[in-house]
């Protein structure tokens, strides 16, 4: 079972995960662009902190010690949300003051012309550190300064700069995503309204969708749609005329062989029969032959374009054809010739079709063309292939070539008891093949020539 696609949703995702996918790197820019700045912010204040120790350290008789009175490290380890720690280490005494197990840069190389920051762990929890040397005056020990601070007012801030941030892109996000909804959802009513008007259509309604209301994107489609219709309404008039003439040209045969039946049934004698019954074997003969000539012009016509067009050697095909003709070109006293300059000659075609294409012509230039006359069929090369059949009977008139190829159309006047369709079908495979179908007079006298020319 196929699985259904939708547009909407289709439209929706292409716009929605795009939107979702920048509001997220948005999202985690952010983050790390505030963490930087409240990272920039609070190692200020806890450089200040260290430099605040810094003013403690004192020098006396050579000796580097610590004046920190309780009332001055209450203030400086007082805040209500984080916890300070802090460190004074000389280089030559060691612990000084403060907490030994506050952490220390772990780099050997580490480059203490300049504050230095690290991030750590104290008694379990994260803290940020920073470290500095300093060289107190009238003496040449080193001594290093550690302070340690936890993380949660960075944490806090963190949390209502990105909130801050965050929750109303989340609305917009939010309020995007309903007019999106509500936007494909009227974009797309169009489409619907039009859906509804065509399957409110009766299927014999092939008149063209209306385009006053469609979008520009969308008439490609309807003029797609209105071409298919205008199709489909020329192939359905072409059927219903073709079936019309049809009915037409069965009712006659039909109605003499009714009425030949009804004649034969009143005599007694088979002897007194026998007119009528010649005249119900014409009758029956003219029937099989239109049938014929119908079912043939049904599938010469191209309406799927399905054709399996393959090589066919048209002076075989041809030499043969000709050949099945002689008899009947006998039976009228007339002289059936084949000419050709090449052995073969291949062209792309349906080969029963082609055989249907000079048997319908032949049949004509029979039926129509002077007794003891003369029909010449040529096969040539050069410049394009090209199928001749010519005659010397009275030919067509001037007026008349161009309605001859039209269906059941006859010729006033015209002796013999044809149905029209003979070079209808000849037209149909000539199109059928995209070949030039051309219909001349051979001289002024009369005669008529039949030129099938092939695509190279």
């Amino acid at each position: 079972m196929t699985k259904k696609r939708s547009l909407k949703t289709q439209i929706l995702l292409r716009l929605a995960v795009p939107l979702i996918f920048f509001i997220g790197v948005e999202s985690v820019l952010s983050y790390f662009v505030t963490l930087h700045h409240v990272d920039v912010a609070y190692d200020r204040w806890l450089l200040d902190s260290a430099r605040s120790l810094t003013q403690e350290i004192k020098v006396r008789k050579g000796k580097v010690f610590v004046e920190l009175p309780p009332a001055a490290l209450e203030i400086f380890k007082w805040d209500e949300s984080d916890k300070t720690y802090f460190k004074i280490i000389s280089a030559e005494k060691g612990l000084i003051a403060g907490d030994k197990f506050v952490p220390e840069p772990f780099n050997a190389e580490t480059d203490w012309t300049r504050p230095v920051y690290f991030d750590d762990q104290m008694y379990g929890e994260p803290v940020r550190v920073v470290s500095m040397l300093i060289t107190p005056e009238n003496t040449s020990e080193q001594v290093f300064v550690h302070v340690a601070e936890t993380l949660n007012k960075r944490r806090s801030m963190m949390t209502d700069i990105l909130l801050a941030d965050l929750v109303p892109q989340m609305v917009l996000v939010l309020l995007a995503g309903v007019y999106l909804v509500i936007g494909v959802k009227r974009g797309l009513q169009p489409l619907h309204v039009l859906a509804d008007e065509i399957a409110q259509r009766s299927s014999r309604d092939l008149r063209p969708i209306p385009e006053q209301h469609i979008f520009l994107e969308v008439r490609a489609l309807t003029d797609t749609i209105n071409d298919l219709l205008e199709r489909l309404a020329l192939a359905i008039a072409t059927q219903q005329r073709f079936i019309a003439n049809a009915a037409h040209q069965l009712r006659t045969p039909l109605a003499g062989l009714k009425l030949q039946v009804e004649r034969a049934r009143r005599e007694q004698d088979v002897s007194a029969m026998k007119p009528a019954l010649l005249h119900i074997q014409g009758c029956a003969d003219r029937m099989s032959h239109l049938t014929t000539q119908l079912l043939m012009l049904a599938r010469s016509e191209p309406v799927n374009g399905d054709y399996d067009l393959r090589p066919v050697d048209l002076c075989k095909l041809a030499k043969e054809t000709c050949m099945d003709w002689v008899p009947k070109a006998l039976q009228r006293r007339m002289e059936l010739s084949f000419e050709t300059k090449v052995q073969s000659l291949p062209v792309r075609g349906d080969e029963i079709l082609l055989r249907e294409l000079l048997a319908n012509v032949l049949d004509n230039a029979i039926c129509y063309g002077r007794d003891n006359g003369n029909i010449i069929v040529k096969v040539e090369r050069f410049p394009s292939p090209r199928l001749s059949i010519e005659d010397d009977g009275a030919g067509i008139p001037e007026v008349e070539m161009d309605k001859v190829f039209e269906r059941f159309y006859r010729i006033p006047g015209s002796p013999g008891d044809g149905c029209g369709l003979g070079l209808a079908i000849v037209k149909e495979i000539a199109d059928l093949h995209q070949a030039k179908l051309q219909l001349s007079r051979v001289n002024e006298a009369g005669g008529t020539r039949v030129d099938l020319i092939f695509k190279q």
